[in-house]
Order: C-alpha cells, then sequence, then structure tokens
C-alpha cells in the first residue's frame, strides 16, 4: 500500500504536501511547530489538518506492520497465494485484514476441526457439491463409526454441516458483505434489562409495603437509583436505524447498557443474509443438497457470524460517536481556552459552600494572591451581616474590581449575598459566574500544592476560580482538560485517546498565543512545542536562580533543551523588554536576518518596533499590493506564507489573538428561575455546545437549553456550525420547569 497516495486521495491533498508533511513528522517536528513556520513546506495547511494527517499515517504505518505479521504467518502456513497477498496488500483498514487473516488464524479446536479430524471433509464436500445425486443420508451412512463417535446417519451430517459452516464463517467477502447490509437495513434495539425490570418489582413491592403498613409511599426506596433508571425510560421500547442513530444517542444507550438498566443489540435482515449465503453456497440450487446447506448456513450466521457482526458494528458505531463527541469536546475546549482574558483587574475568587463556608481569595492584576479568608453567609451559619463586613473590607483594602462566583454547590446562595452587598456598599463592584469544573481537581493536585504549599485546598479552589477569570488559558492549563466540563459523555470513551486529543487542542492553544517566558507557570511551559514535562521545569529553576529571560538565545543555556527543542519552542515563548527587539513576537530566530531585511525595505528598523512605530508599519503595508509583497518576498528571501506571517507581528507586536473575542457578561443583579416568565428576551453566555444543542448562562443557577432546532432558522447539521462556548447571545425564554430545574431557550424569532 502506497501511505502517501492514500491519505493524498483521502484528504484531498497534493502529492508533495502530503510527501512533506510526513517529511517533517518524521523529522521530529511538532504539529504547532510545522503549521506556523513550515508553511511554505506544505502548503499553509492548519493545525486541525495536519494533526488529522498525523494521525490517519500513525494508523496506516500500523496497519501495514500488521499486515507484515499477518503474510508471514501466511506464508509460513505455506498458503499465501498471489491473490490473497494482493487482497491484504490492498486492505484499508484492520477488519478487512482480519477477515482475510481469519481463515489462517491459530483458533482453539472448534467443531469443525473435530469433523475434519473425525474425516467429515468429504462428506462436507459431497454436500456442496452441484453434481451431488444420490440422497445425503446415503452417502452419510458410510461415515458413521461407534469408534470415532459418529453413532448415526444424523451425527455424520451434522458434523459435515460445521464443517460448512466454519467455511462461510471464514469467507472475508461474506463478512464483509454481510456487515454492510446489515449497516444498511439493521436496528440497533433496546428494552429495560432483567435487572432494571428486578429493581423496580422490588422497590414497587417495598411501596406497597410501606402504604399497608400506613407510612408515606410517595418516596421511592432508592431516590437515586429510580432518578438513574428515569434517564432511560425513553430507551425501553426503543429501535432506529443504525444508518441514522446519533452519535450522543449511541453513547446515551452504550451507558444505559453500563449501568445495567439496557439491554442492547442489533436487529439484522436476517431472512435477506440467509438467503444470500444459501445462494452463494449451492449456486445450482441443487435440490437433493440445499436444504442441508441452508441449515449450515442458518447456523453459521447465527453462531459464528452474528456475534462478531454486531460486536464489530457496535464498537464502529461507538467509535464514531466517540469521535464526533471527542471534536464537540474539542471546539467547546477550544473555545473556552481562548476566551478573553479580564486584564488589568483585581479579582476576588468566591468558592461557594454550605457548612464549610465559602472560601475567598483577592488575586491582584499579575496573578498574585494578595489575601485568603473564610466566610459563612450561606446555611447553616447563615453569618450574613459578618459577611458583608469583611467583603466590604477586601474590596476596598485591595480596590476589588469583578467577584469570580464558582457555580457549584451553593453558587445560587453566594450570588444573592453578592448581589445584596454589592446594592448596599454602593462600591463599583460587578460579579460574574465562572464555570468551576476541574477547579477541585487542581486544588488538591501536587501542582497546586507546590504552587501554594501555604494554603489549603479551599484557598488553592478560591485561587483557581479567580485566576481562570482572568487568564482562562494560563490557569486551565494546571487541570486535567477531561475534568473542564464542555464535553457530553466524556467519562464513557476511550479515555487514553480522548486525553490526547484534548492534549492536542490545548497545545495548538497555548502556541497560537504564545508565552511570556518570564511569567509563566511550568504548567503552561510544558505545552510549548518542543518543551516536556522536565525542560519546562528546569526553565522555571533557570529563571529562577538567574533572573528573567533577555534573550531567546539564552534558552541553550537551560538544561536538556538542545538545538532541536529549542528550533521547535522558539518562536512561541516571548521576551518582553529584552536585548533583540523580535523577541517579543513570534518571528522565529531562523527568520531575524530576513526580518531585519524587510524593515529595512519599509524603511524601519527594528527597534522601532518598541518605540511605537507599529502604527506606520501597518499603514505601509495595507498600501501594498500583491506584486509588490511578491517582489520584497524575492527581496528578502522569504516565502510568500512566511513574509505575510512577519508583516502581521510587525504591525501587532506581541498581540494576543483573544482580544477580538467578546469578554464575559459581567452582572450586578440576580435572576432566580421563578423571576423568568416565556417570552423574556435575555442576555447570555453559551456555556457548553453539545449534538442537541446549547447550554447558556442566563443569570440564573440553572443553564438553559436552546434545542438546535430553536438555534437559527435554517437547518443546521451540529449547534458548532453556528455557535461556540463563550459566545453572547440573545436568549427567548420559551418554557421553564421549576420541579425539574430545566430552562428551555430559542435565539429565533427575537426581534432585535
Amino acid at each position: 500500500m502506497d501511505i502517501i497516495s492514500v491519505i493524498t486521495g483521502e484528504q484531498n491533498l497534493q502529492k508533495w504536501q502530503a510527501e512533506a508533511v510526513t517529511r517533517l513528522i518524521d523529522e521530529g517536528n511538532t504539529i504547532p511547530f510545522i503549521a506556523r513556520y513550515r508553511k511554505e513546506a506544505h502548503g499553509a495547511m492548519n493545525d486541525e489538518q495536519l494533526r488529522a494527517f498525523d494521525e490517519r499515517l500513525r494508523y496506516l504505518r500500523s496497519l501495514e506492520e500488521r499486515k507484515q505479521t499477518v503474510l508471514a504467518s501466511i506464508d509460513e502456513q505455506g498458503k499465501l497465494t498471489d491473490e490473497l497477498k494482493k487482497a491484504i496488500d490492498e486492505a484499508l483498514t484492520q477488519t478487512a485484514v482480519e477477515d482475510l487473516y481469519r481463515p489462517y488464524k491459530q483458533k482453539r479446536r472448534t467443531r469443525a476441526m473435530i469433523a475434519r479430524e473425525k474425516g467429515l471433509e468429504p462428506l462436507a464436500q459431497y454436500i456442496l457439491s452441484p453434481k451431488a445425486a444420490e440422497p445425503v443420508e446415503i452417502i452419510a451412512q458410510q461415515y458413521v463409526d461407534e469408534e470415532k463417535e459418529i453413532p448415526d446417519v444424523q451425527t455424520a451430517i451434522r458434523m459435515a454441516q460445521d464443517i460448512i459452516a466454519e467455511m462461510i464463517s471464514d469467507d472475508a467477502a461474506f463478512r464483509t458483505w454481510i456487515r454492510e447490509k446489515t449497516m444498511r437495513e439493521g436496528l440497533l434495539v433496546s428494552e429495560q434489562s432483567k435487572a432494571a425490570k428486578a429493581g423496580e418489582a422490588e422497590t414497587s413491592g417495598k411501596k406497597s409495603q410501606a402504604a399497608g403498613a400506613g407510612r408515606s409511599a410517595e418516596a421511592p426506596v432508592n431516590k437515586k437509583l429510580a432518578e438513574r433508571a428515569e434517564v432511560y425510560t425513553n430507551y425501553y421500547e426503543y429501535s432506529e436505524p443504525l444508518e441514522k442513530i446519533p452519535g450522543h444517542r449511541i453513547l446515551a444507550i452504550n451507558r444505559g447498557e453500563n449501568e445495567k438498566f439496557l439491554k442492547v443489540g442489533i436487529e439484522a435482515p436476517e431472512d435477506s443474509i440467509l438467503e444470500y449465503l444459501a445462494r452463494k453456497m449451492n449456486k445450482k440450487r441443487n435440490p437433493v443438497t440445499d436444504p442441508y446447506i441452508r441449515a449450515a448456513a442458518e447456523d453459521a450466521y447465527k453462531r459464528l457470524i452474528a456475534p462478531s457482526i454486531e460486536t464489530e458494528i457496535r464498537n464502529a458505531l461507538t467509535e464514531k460517536a466517540e469521535e464526533g463527541a471527542m471534536k464537540v469536546f474539542s471546539g467547546n475546549l477550544h473555545q473556552l481556552l481562548m476566551q478573553a482574558p479580564i486584564q488589568g483587574k483585581t479579582v476576588l475568587g468566591w468558592d461557594p459552600a454550605f457548612r464549610t463556608g465559602c472560601k475567598l481569595a483577592v488575586v491582584d492584576p499579575t496573578g498574585k494572591v494578595m489575601d485568603t479568608t473564610v466566610i459563612y453567609p450561606t446555611a447553616p451559619q447563615n453569618k450574613i451581616p459578618e459577611s458583608e463586613r469583611i467583603l466590604d473590607r477586601i474590596c476596598r483594602q485591595y480596590n476589588v474590581d469583578v467577584i469570580s462566583v464558582g457555580n457549584g454547590t451553593a453558587s445560587r446562595e453566594s450570588e444573592q449575598v453578592i448581589v445584596d452587598f454589592i446594592k448596599k456598599s454602593k462600591l463599583p463592584v460587578k460579579y460574574v459566574i465562572v464555570n468551576e469544573a476541574g477547579a477541585s481537581v487542581y486544588s488538591a493536585s501536587k501542582l497546586a500544592t507546590e504552587e501554594f504549599p501555604q494554603f489549603d485546598v479551599g484557598q488553592r479552589s478560591a485561587a483557581s476560580i479567580a485566576r481562570r477569570l482572568q487568564d482562562p488559558l494560563a490557569e486551565l492549563v494546571k487541570i486535567d482538560p477531561k475534568a473542564i466540563g464542555v464535553g457530553q459523555y466524556q467519562h464513557d470513551m476511550n479515555q487514553t485517546k480522548l486525553g490526547e486529543t484534548l492534549t492536542a487542542v490545548v497545545e495548538d492553544c497555548v502556541n497560537s498565543v504564545g508565552v511570556d517566558v518570564n511569567t509563566a507557570s511550568a504548567a503552561l511551559l510544558e505545552y510549548i512545542s518542543g518543551i516536556n514535562k522536565t525542560t519546562a521545569k528546569n526553565m522555571v529553576e533557570y529563571r529562577e536562580q538567574n533572573g528573567r529571560f533577555k534573550s531567546r538565545r539564552e534558552f541553550l543555556k537551560v538544561p536538556k533543551l538542545g538545538p532541536k527543542a529549542f528550533e521547535q519552542c522558539a518562536g512561541f515563548l516571548r521576551i518582553r523588554d529584552g536585548k533583540e527587539p523580535l523577541d517579543m513576537t513570534g518571528v522565529h530566530p531562523e527568520s531575524y536576518g530576513a526580518a531585519e531585511k524587510l524593515l529595512t525595505a519599509l524603511g524601519f528598523s527594528s527597534e522601532d518596533i518598541l518605540s511605537g512605530a507599529t502604527a506606520q508599519i501597518r499603514k505601509k503595508t495595507a498600501a501594498m499590493t500583491p506584486a509588490q509583497k511578491k517582489a520584497l518576498a524575492e527581496e528578502t528571501g522569504l516565502g510568500e506564507y512566511t513574509l505575510q506571517d512577519i508583516l502581521s507581528e510587525l504591525e501587532k507586536p506581541g498581540r494576543d489573538p483573544r482580544e477580538d473575542v467578546p469578554g464575559p457578561v459581567l452582572r450586578s443583579d440576580v435572576l432566580d428561575m421563578k423571576d423568568l416568565t416565556p417570552g423574556m428576551v435575555l442576555t447570555g453566555t453559551v456555556r457548553n455546545v453539545v449534538d442537541f444543542g446549547a447550554f447558556v448562562d442566563i443569570g440564573v443557577h440553572q443553564d438553559g437549553l436552546v434545542h438546535i432546532s430553536r438555534i437559527c432558522d435554517r437547518y443546521i447539521k451540529h449547534p458548532l456550525d453556528v455557535i461556540k462556548v463563550g459566545d453572547i447571545v440573545k436568549v427567548k425564554v420559551l418554557e421553564v420547569d421549576q420541579k425539574r430545574g430545566r430552562i428551555s431557550l430559542t435565539m429565533r424569532d427575537i426581534d432585535n
């Protein structure tokens, strides 16, 4: 198999692009580096395309290794034909290779093997012969042998059919046809499991006993179990075509099966499949042998083929659903990480709780924790006046601009306390509800312990809640991406693959923004291209021992950061107020000479970057024609892509791409679900996007759901086509279900 040709065709690339990317990957370059600094080599493919290429390249190379193992095994058996070798060589999936290998694979002793050992192969061949004329029972009589444990004609025929059944099962073409036929016409079916029925009956029985004894029968015996069971009631008598079932439904059904509430299976077009097998095995429809072939085909399908095909199809559906869910999770995570930072603000982080009190942490505009304390304004203490006095002191002492409140337990109660305090104090303080997912994971981590050894977990959590408002990217990289909570069914997926996928998203975000090497934490630095955990720690230690980095060349003095790592990381690390003005930009050191030539050609020098001449540079480059830019590229020895990137950097050196993203909605008043009425129009922030819609924070404790059908006036395949995490949107309230805590919203038919 020509891997380059396969990927070229699949991803609609030119052959030279595929060859270039393969070479760059094999040379040890990272995806962010290839995407940003080798555009001329591959034609400006973006990070997403390059990661898809890398994943497919690794899969096909792994497939090639498996093919070689399979070919060697079949060859050792002396059964490798040119036709079989060609079929294996051309296979594009693991499933296709395994189908072809099945007849030659070492098996445990099967019924067909035992039948062959007892000499029943000729009888099987007779049954399959189109020329068979004598009744099968008469021919089978000669195979009856008490010593071989073949006591009668029926046993001989059955054992011969076992051989035929295995022949059918081992045929790769049959399996491919059945798999495709089942996918086209089959149904995924689910019903309530026996265990769930038994649990339901037991609960009902206990409720009846309680009622008989005069006690209340309203509450179920196990409320938590009953709530979980209610989630799956829609799937107790359910079926849907395999071709049409959406990914989120597959993952929901899988979870119900894993939790023992559902029994799940595939309903295949069995009659069509059995007719196909019988026709293929008895092409001339010999009436003498047809009933025996049909019986063998039915046994082959039901006993040997159907169970494995069902497993394969369900695995394939799950894998596809997981890929879709990972894509959604990745998109949401990217948007969350790339939310606009709130710069120059002193933030009070508020980790809400009941019994243990609300933990507070004041963080200055640089991210330094200035003070921490605990207040008890919520139940059971309800020390509101005392809490307000502490809040007043803190806000005035540190000139707090914004209160960042976690959205966990006691968030709603804390929000009311904050709103009342703002009204009474009349201080120019706003507040915002922040998704605190992962804050508890971070606060109990080794990293948090190293960062805040003097704080307890509550204080660390409050500091994290404040910082994730100031700079979401810098703070959220400290948390396992899977714990951030912007996905769907993330706990039901392949955790290794999910981790790899989300880590790649974080890596792309960090490198696209760039990092100030003199302020970045080790947790942030380790996501930079070419830098691992060890190198990141070494960079921080070097900075602590030797003071600020003054130039990018100084990176080479960091232990274990060699020339290759320097090449990969240097362009993504920024040095402000250093010796070299270009060190504060995304221009790679390898292009400094060309950048100087470019500045000279424009009538500037690198020093002009520091002296505020960027507006003039921007004006001059904006007036250039494509022909002038092309001539400039030739003059400086730069490719046109690199030239444009350098011009963009010179126009806005050190620019943060998150500047264009709308900031969070800051509030000073509170809404309750009881305040909501149908028709009310509100402004909210998109908190999560899933296959079936988007959850929007509208300022009440519970996020509202905008179903996919209510996002816009046209048909969309997925909410991510038009809406992203962090978007500020106008929504209209459709329905409020106080009892179930659900709010239904729409983004359609809203008067501007």
